[in-house]
């Protein structure tokens, strides 16, 4: 049973991390967007944080209804993984 127990928390711990590094990597890509403006995309520091988040903006994508336009899919991303970062906090507080 404590095994079980912690089980569920290393993999609460796990999920969290990641939802950290997506959260972290969204914050990053949006502090360059206004540092560099134009010219972000040829910053490879800038593309970087593309691919690193581009799964969970693809996921924003497939939840978020059609009337939000691909501009806003980082801010929708942004919430939804802070949410769920709340969200597994609490949780990894219960156990």
């Amino acid at each position: 049973m404590i095994n079980a127990q912690l089980l569920m928390l290393f993999l609460m711990s796990a999920i969290r991390a990641i939802v950290e590094v997506a959260l972290l990597s969204l914050l990053g890509r949006g502090l360059l967007a206004l540092l560099a403006g134009r010219r972000r995309e040829q910053n490879s520091i800038y593309q970087l944080f593309c691919v690193i988040t581009r799964p969970v903006i693809r996921l924003a994508r497939a939840v978020a209804p059609r009337q939000i336009i691909d501009r806003h899919l980082p801010f929708v991303a942004f919430f939804v993984l802070f949410w769920l970062w709340l969200l597994l906090a609490y949780l990894k507080r219960k156990i």
